[in-house]
Order: structure tokens, then sequence, then C-alpha cells
């Protein structure tokens, strides 16, 4: 019987500590994710080894101490740990990922490409994945391969920012600017408040300035696209009727958001931000009474029907616009406090939600 307690006790005492030891390591972690976000990477590998010891199967530190190389540029170094992780099955995509920048800054950039390849078959769905492939298009100037990558990474990780931004930028600088125009926006929801977000906010503005004309009191033209192709993709499945109808769908740019836009126009003598709020408001008015919402929904048009309905549309649009003309922004919330503190209440907590279901990628139009 004292035999028996005693081995308890020792079992305890062996799990106390193993606990003990599980938590120290996270702190050490911690501690060393803080150093290197600091600047201070050769003292945070110090750390990170101290930690691994006391907790030799946390996969996060390893995946630490090869960034901490990373940081250092040491990407040799950061390369033999990132491989030992995918040989030891402790990958996840953000392994691959570095694993694939570490060989493109250190020159190998066939090899990034093979890495983030194989870690795209090991994770289909990673949106930093995608990312990575089409900035390696990008380097090389393949813009139509670089898009593809983005799209698809759009389509398969879609609350993933990056890739709305990239794809974004490509399109602000084509003739299909309507695409721009709502995966850039997408990202000003999903990325808010970085630098990034300020420039597509600018870009958005523009775009309407550039695109929208006024000729004369009577004469408008909008331009936001020049296609005039329909995607199909038959599905067997879903038999003859359906296919009958992707094919008498419109061209989204120009047989829809374009007659649509020009509607809400009307009336309008100046691109300003107080008149893109009139035309925003009324845009969404004619998508839905024309019967748009209900045969091609677009679910940043839902959000924004969203904050509409909350009473919130006008700091809305001057947010996600206000950047192309900081000083009438300033100058409407200098003279509406009440009316952008209220939007950022609710904003913080209504973020614009991105599912399976919902989501908006180019050939589904």
């Amino acid at each position: 019987m004292r035999l028996l307690v005693c081995s308890i006790l020792v079992l305890s005492g062996l799990a106390a500590s193993a606990q003990t030891d599980t938590a120290l390591a996270r702190q050490k972690r911690e501690a060393a994710i803080a150093l290197i976000d600091d600047g201070k990477s050769t003292e945070a590998l110090a750390m990170l080894a101290a930690a691994q010891q006391l907790d030799p199967n946390d996969p996060e530190i390893p995946y630490e101490i090869a960034f901490a190389h990373y940081q250092l540029q040491d990407y040799e170094g950061a390369i033999t740990i990132l491989k030992k992780m995918i040989k030891n099955k402790m990958a996840t995509a953000r392994v691959y990922q570095m694993l694939g920048n570490s060989y493109d800054n250190a020159g190998k950039s066939s090899k990034a490409i093979e890495t983030y390849d194989k870690g795209l078959e090991h994770f289909p769905a990673a949106g930093n994945l995608y990312l990575e492939r089409g900035v390696m298009e990008l380097n090389t100037k393949q813009y139509n391969k670089a898009l593809a990558f983005f799209e698809a990474g759009i389509k398969a990780d879609p609350a993933f920012p990056s890739n709305y931004y990239w794809a974004a930028r490509l399109f602000f600088d084509s003739e299909e600017e309507v695409w721009a125009m709502i995966y850039g926006e997408i990202f000003v929801n999903l990325e808010r408040g970085s630098k990034r977000t300020e420039e597509i906010s600018k870009q958005l503005y523009y775009t309407y300035k550039s695109e929208i004309k006024f000729k004369d009191d009577t004469s408008i033209t909008v331009s936001f696209s020049k296609n005039n192709t329909v995607n199909v993709v038959y599905n067997p499945k879903s038999g003859p009727d359906a296919l009958l109808q992707a094919l008498m769908r419109k061209p989204f740019g120009t047989g829809v958001y374009e007659p649509t836009l020009a509607l809400a126009v009307a009336g309008e003598k100046i691109v300003s931000l107080a008149t893109l709020h009139n035309i925003r408001f009324k845009f969404l008015d004619s998508y839905q009474q024309l019967g748009h919402q209900q045969k091609t929904p677009v679910v940043l048009f839902d959000y924004q029907q969203q904050v509409r309905s909350a009473g919130h549309f006008e700091a809305y649009n001057y947010w996600v616009l206000g950047n192309g003309n900081q000083q009438e922004f300033d100058d409407w919330r200098l003279n509406n406090p009440q009316k952008w503190q209220q939007f950022i209440t609710w904003f913080t907590n209504h973020p614009l939600q991105l599912t399976e279901e919902n989501k908006f990628y180019r050939n589904k139009y």
C-alpha cells in the first residue's frame, strides 16, 4: 500500500513538473517573440533555445527560431530548421511560406516556387501561399499569371486580405476597374487602418473621379469595364436549363455594374465625397430595384445595405473613400463628431463577414 501511494505521488509530481515546464516554455516563447518584434532576434534565439529544452514538442518554438534566423538574414539557417520541421511532420502553411521566402531571399527563386507549390498541395486553402506564388509571378512581370494566383487565393481563402490587395492593384491598372472597385473595398474592410488601406482608399476615390465624366449638364459617362464576355462553366448535373440561364446572363461590368452606376450618377454634377455618398446610396437602391441583388448577389453590396440599415452609410462612405480627398473628409468629421463616433463603435462590432457561401470572386460572375 505504501509503495502504491509513493508511486502515485511520484507520477503526480512528474505530471505537475511537465505542466510547469510547458507553461514556462510558453512564457519564454512569448517573451522571445516580443524580442523579435523589437528587433532583438539574437537575444530571442537564446531564449527560444531554453524554451525548446523545456518543451521539445511545441511546434511553434522551432518556427520562431527559424523566424529569428530569417530576421537576421541567415536564410540558410532558417532553411535548415524549416526543412527539418517538414521532415518531422510539423509543417503548416506558414512553414512552407517562410521556407519559400527564405529560398527567394537566398537567391533561389526556383526552389521558392517549388516550395510554395508543394505547400499548396498540402494546404490548398492557404491564402498566404497563393499570395507568395502570385508575387513570384509579379517579380517577373507575368501579370496575368500573378492575377490568377491572387484570385485563386481569394476563392480558396476569402478572409485573407492580401490577395484582394494585389488583385485590386492589378485591376486598377487595367480597363476592368469594376473588379478593382469591389476587391479594393473588400480589402479595406478586411485590413483596416494600414498604409495599404490608405493606398487603396485613395485609388477607389481617384477611380470614381476619373471614370465618371460629366461632359455637360445632360451628358454623363461611366467607364469601369470594356469586357462584353460572360464566364460560363457548365455542370452536367445542373441540366440544360441552367446552361441556358448562364448563357443569357449579362456581363457583370458592362451589363450590370455600369448601367446601375449610371442611373445612380444621374442628377450629380461633380465627383466629391459628398456626391459619392449620394451616388453609392442610389446605386444600392437601383441594384435592388433592378433585381440584380437577387440574380447577381454581391457580398459587398449586402454589407453596404447592412451598414445603411444601421444608419451609418454616410460615415462608412467617408471612411472608405476619405483618403482620396483628405480635406473634405477632415471637414466632414469635424462637423459630424457624433455620427463618426457612433459609426466607429458600430463598425468595430460588425465587420464584413466572408464565408464559403457568400464569397466574391470574379469568375463567379
